[in-house]
């Protein structure tokens, strides 16, 4: 068996990634405890030790997945999380990190956020995440632009009568944003019937076109970017099990060109 082989089967061994598991929630439980001065004091330098050799493991788990990777090492590039995995304990080397306390313990605090390719639900929520930033984007600009033209109506309608919340439209628009969150909705209703029953229809309608629309519709982006990123998910996992296929095959290949040649001097030697 190779060496790449060996690396593969195991990164591909049901113990690996629990492990792994473990030590990044060590990494985490050291962290912690360097932020209470009694316990740095006490087992300061036992901590650094431990990050040290936690660190040690990291660099480790790095390479066996490059050496997994050592028959097709361009396959291990183009997976983001091999690549997020590489920057993060590669920044715990870069000249300046470690002499810089802030700088060092961002490294350390980066390492935790490794978790996430260890657990598959939680590597297609943070993908969908991801995934949902574009549309996420637009829907912002749209929120702000409602929020700018029910702030400039708000304020002209209210300026004179509720300048606490209206005196501006800067202020007018912090008013529409919280109001987003229907927080106090009743008290301002109660605020503008004071100096008109219609301004009811300024508060309804803000509230059916922002809230209710404006939510829905910042859902539906979510769930639609969660079913794209389980997709990619699986497609990534169809071509992991066509990868083992191929390797598989060329094994067998092989193996059938040995017993050819085997068969070919029992032959000869009779």
């Amino acid at each position: 068996m190779t060496a790449a082989a060996r690396c593969r089967r195991l990164v591909e061994s049901r113990w690996f990634d629990p492990l792994m598991l473990v030590v990044i929630l060590l990494n985490a439980i050291a962290l912690g405890l360097e932020t209470y001065d009694s316990v740095e004091r006490s087992i300061g330098s036992d901590l650094h030790t431990a990050n040290d050799v936690i660190l040690g493991v990291f660099v480790l788990e790095l390479l066996i997945r490059l050496g997994a990777h050592a028959e097709r090492p361009a396959g291990f590039w183009r997976n983001g999380w091999n690549v997020f995995d590489f920057v993060v304990v590669a920044a715990s080397f870069v000249p300046g990190v470690r002499e810089n306390a802030t700088l060092l313990r961002l490294a350390r605090l980066l390492r935790i956020v490794r978790a996430v390719r260890l657990l598959p639900d939680l590597r297609v929520l943070t993908v969908a995440v991801v995934r949902s930033l574009p549309g996420v984007a637009s829907l912002a600009a749209i929120t702000l632009l409602m929020v700018y033209l029910y702030g400039m109506l708000g304020w002209v309608v209210f300026h004179g009568h509720d300048p606490k919340n209206y005196g501006n439209v800067g202020q007018a628009m912090v008013t529409m944003f919280v109001l987003l969150t229907l927080e106090n909705l009743p008290s301002y209703i109660e605020t503008g019937q004071k100096l008109s029953d219609w301004t009811l229809l300024f508060y309804v309608s803000y509230v059916l076109v922002a809230s209710f629309l404006i939510f829905n519709l910042f859902i539906g982006i979510v769930i639609n970017s969660m079913e794209e990123a389980r997709a990619i998910e699986l497609h990534r996992a169809e071509q992991a099990q066509s990868h083992d296929d191929v390797v598989l095959e060329d094994r067998l290949r092989t193996l059938r060109k040995a017993v050819d040649e085997l068969e070919r001097e029992v032959r000869a030697s009779r």
